[in-house]
């Protein structure tokens, strides 16, 4: 962060200090305690488990030289500045941060949102964008009201390019990020099912994503799929300048050619002005393949080396840990965890990937777990998805979780399978059953939302026979 007094940090947020206003605060802002270092501002965030006002002790003797509060702590020598909500605060100060940045700098600022794809394609932004210049971009999935001001503090009047991505908290709540963020390009990936259940509706989420591409001015760029059909209308809900990428003939970034091993996945990508590029990436998918596109097409509007974009996200060995993540065993098992998040897109998704890599003759396994936040199209989806896995024709279903049951209840409907589907309450039963079955050259893919826990079984599997 730029460095900031408590008297300016203090009129940033519209706060009341009580302290010393011309103490300097040369560090990081930091939520949690345990991150701090001398030098930086701890925000005191209220939760749902425990309270950062309880820390506020341990976040001086961190070497914190002040502190953003909802209530003042007694006993405290460093100085405190009051606000009413301190998260609401944290977005502020952020928006104060990044427009002096602005002013000082030729700072380049992308926004992401999309139901499916935000970590994948930031990852691949931060790895391009790097290469050609300091480079801030969330860790994880850092994309709420919190993790994205947080990710937006961390930048400096060196700073070249920051990365926002923008996670759906209700309606207005991109926007409220969008506000703070003021993006230069606007990417919008996809519209899907993630979140249906909270949101009440695609449509809902729909217009919920739209409010990235509405709060860009007329001097920015929106970048968007056009082979989404929600995507392609939020065309009309803004004045900035329009980039389309997709698969699509009408799409001034294109991607063709695809195909799909598990050493990974290639396309061609037609650029604008009609040259062809080859893109061959480790990443696991062809789902990636719009990511990828995606994250091509923000560093050629910027006017980046293309040869050296591409060559950046090829070197990626991984989108993220428990994404796609592959591991070949030494017992010629490959294992392939992508058990971080699910929706039923990207469970479609995965199990369209794990189908094409069993056309070369190996067998094909799906562990499975639930799909979280669907609410009351959860029945429905699961069931769904069961179904689809007999139509890909996947050699065994293993469903994990009573939330999950659906999904073995819909495969065993859908098809005359015997025994092709095992249902189990346990991860460690469904995991001692894998365990006893696995051939040598079997293909396991392992998916699940993170509240599911799966991911830990992926891990676990990865470690047998390597």
């Amino acid at each position: 962060m730029i460095e900031l007094s408590t008297k300016q940090v203090t009129q940033a947020v519209a706060g009341e200090l009580f302290g010393d206003a011309t103490v300097l605060i040369s560090g990081s802002v930091e939520t949690d305690s345990r991150l701090l270092k001398p030098g930086d501002l701890f925000v005191a965030k209220p939760g749902e488990v425990t309270d950062g006002h309880l820390f506020l002790t341990n976040a001086e003797r961190s070497g914190a030289v002040a502190a953003l509060v909802e209530r003042i702590v007694d006993g405290i020598s460093i100085p405190q500045i009051k606000v009413a909500n301190s998260v609401l605060a944290l977005g502020m100060l952020a928006k104060f941060v990044l427009d002096q940045v602005k002013e000082s700098s030729d700072i380049k600022v992308i926004g992401i949102t999309g139901s499916n794809g935000k970590t994948t394609t930031k990852n691949m932004l931060r790895e391009i964008l790097s290469k050609f210049g300091p480079t801030v971009a969330p860790n994880e999935s850092f994309n709420n009201e919190v993790g994205a001001p947080y990710s937006i503090l961390q930048t400096n009047l060196q700073t070249r390019f920051l990365v926002v991505e923008m996670g759906a908290g209700g309606e207005g709540s991109i926007d409220y990020l969008a506000q703070i963020a003021k993006p230069d390009i606007g990417v919008v990936l996809k519209v899907g099912l993630a979140h249906v259940g909270e949101f009440g509706g695609i449509e809902t989420t729909a217009k919920i994503k739209s409010e990235l591409v509405k709060a860009l001015d007329v001097n920015a760029v929106a970048v968007l799929n056009a082979d989404d059909g929600y995507v392609s209308d939020m065309a009309s809900l803004t004045d900035a300048q329009k980039v389309w990428f997709g698969t699509s003939g009408d799409a001034g970034y294109q991607a063709t050619n695809q195909k799909l091993s598990i050493e990974g996945t290639e396309f061609d990508l037609k650029w604008p002005d009609q040259k062809v590029s080859h893109v061959k990436l480790q990443i696991l998918g062809e789902h990636h393949v719009m990511n990828a596109l995606a994250a091509l097409t923000v560093s050629d509007i910027l006017g980046l080396d293309r040869e050296k974009s591409i060559s950046a996200i090829e070197n990626m060995p991984l989108a993220e840990r428990w994404r796609m993540q592959v591991h070949n065993r030494a017992d010629g098992v490959t294992i392939i965890n992508d058990a971080y998040n699910a929706s039923p897109d990207s469970m479609k998704a995965a199990l369209q990937t794990l189908a094409q890599l069993g056309r070369s003759g190996r067998r094909t396994i799906a562990i499975l777990g639930e799909m979280a936040e669907l609410g009351s199209m959860s029945r429905e989806q699961h069931d769904a998805l069961g179904r689809v896995v007999v139509r890909l024709d996947i050699n065994q279903l293993v469903v994990v979780g009573q939330a999950a049951k659906l999904i073995h209840m819909g495969a065993e409907q859908e098809g005359s399978w015997g025994g092709e589907s095992k249902f189990f309450e346990s991860i460690d039963d469904a995991l001692a059953f894998v365990r006893g079955m696995l051939m040598a050259g079997d293909l396991v893919l392992v998916k699940s939302s993170k509240s599911a826990n799966l991911r830990h079984l992926g891990d676990t599997l990865m470690e047998v026979g390597s």
